[in-house]
């Protein structure tokens, strides 16, 4: 069964365009050219991955994603356009799991839809189960889900990978670089501040007190890293 993505733009051409390239690739495309009906449709779907635009008329994509990130977590891909530096990490505070800059090449946004599908199975359907105990951490990698201490963690995709990689490997300090590469799949050119931005979501998740964390440190001059009690 093909995957079902939702695609969000204003830009009708563009969208257009989306819609048959994506399609070319066996996804079932829905689309949205308003963020009233791009939540609308969200919220009463199943989608299985979302391309989201942020300058939307209606409501703006910011509002959009951080109100389906409520809802949902689905993986969610933003369009910013060029310069939108503020954009682009309100929108990964929000929950996106990627970004994109206009303009783009749509092989590159193919090839970023399917580093998340490589790493995420959105419907849940799960076959077995392999549990994972680390520390406080009860991790299900197969049903993607994390509790601490008995409590169930509500992680976006790219958190819950982020999680994973660090706790699998403790002590092992990753430069961002090199979470970059094996977290999403591809290089960001040196953009390495979506890193920062998901570290820091992950340890408001889990750490008790996020400015002092007690699982995930940073290696000043370095990357991250996990640390086991």
């Amino acid at each position: 069964m093909s995957k079902k993505l939702l695609v969000v733009d204003d830009e009708e051409i563009l969208l257009k365009g989306l819609k048959y390239s994506l399609e070319q690739e066996g996804y079932d495309i829905d689309t949205a050219v308003d963020g009233i009906e791009a939540f609308e449709k969200a919220i009463n779907n199943s989608y299985e991955l979302i391309v989201l635009d942020l300058m939307l008329p209606k409501m703006d994509g910011l509002e959009v994603c951080r109100k389906i990130r409520e809802k949902s977590m689905v993986p969610i891909i933003i369009l910013t356009a060029k310069g939108e530096d503020t954009s682009k990490v309100l929108g990964l505070e929000y929950g996106a799991d990627d970004y994109l800059t206009k303009p783009f090449n749509i092989l590159e946004l193919k090839a970023r839809i399917k580093a998340i599908f490589r790493r995420v199975d959105v419907k849940g359907n799960i076959m077995h189960t392999n549990i994972l105990n680390i520390d406080d951490f009860t991790i299900n990698t197969l049903g993607r889900k994390v509790s601490l201490n008995g409590k169930e963690i509500n992680l976006t995709a790219k958190e819950f990978d982020l999680l994973l990689l660090l706790a699998t490997n403790p002590g092992k300090v990753y430069s961002r670089e090199e979470l970059l590469e094996t977290i999403w799949g591809y290089e960001y050119f040196g953009d390495v501040r979506t890193v920062d931005v998901h570290v820091r979501r992950l340890r408001e998740k889990i750490e008790q007190n996020s400015s002092q964390p007690e699982y995930i440190l940073t290696k000043w001059g370095v990357g991250y890293y996990f640390r086991k009690k």
